[in-house]
């Protein structure tokens, strides 16, 4: 079976580490959405040692810090789902109260058109928060 975190990084790539990797998704009307991505293929979270589960969570941590410091969102979602795609990754989302779906989840039905000048500010953001998000990653996780 064919796995696409497997055969290709997911979205943009932010850094890529030993063991993992970030990239920024492309999803509509959500301009700070990343993933953490394990770079082996397991479904699971307990598939991963204990150190390695550290690993992990320190750079889902990362990412939201990241999100905070630069952005400033209402809240950060962190999820784990799988569910169409089996392969080890941790969405972490920067929100805002004036995107379309808030409070809801991202993966819920909009409830208001998104505002393309928000979603503008937040994309122009973007390039300083990623050369930090590096920077940080760099510090505290080992490179390939």
């Amino acid at each position: 079976m064919s796995c696409p975190l497997c055969e290709e990084d997911g979205g943009a790539l932010v850094w890529r580490g030993e063991k993992l990797r970030v990239i920024r998704a492309q999803e509509a009307g959500f301009p700070a959405f990343y993933r953490v991505v394990w770079a082996a293929h397991v479904a699971e979270f307990s598939d991963l040692s204990a150190a390695d589960r550290s690993h992990c969570m320190e750079a889902v941590t990362v990412v939201e810090q990241a999100l905070r410091q630069h952005l400033a969102p209402t809240k950060v979602n962190i999820a784990a789902l799988g569910n169409m795609v089996p392969h080890l990754h941790w969405h972490v989302i920067a929100r805002f109260d004036w995107d379309s779906h808030f409070p809801a989840p991202v993966w819920a039905a909009a409830q208001r058109p998104g505002p393309a000048d928000q979603e503008a500010a937040v994309h122009a953001l973007l390039p300083a928060l990623e050369s930090a998000l590096r920077a940080r990653l760099d510090a505290v996780m080992p490179v390939a």
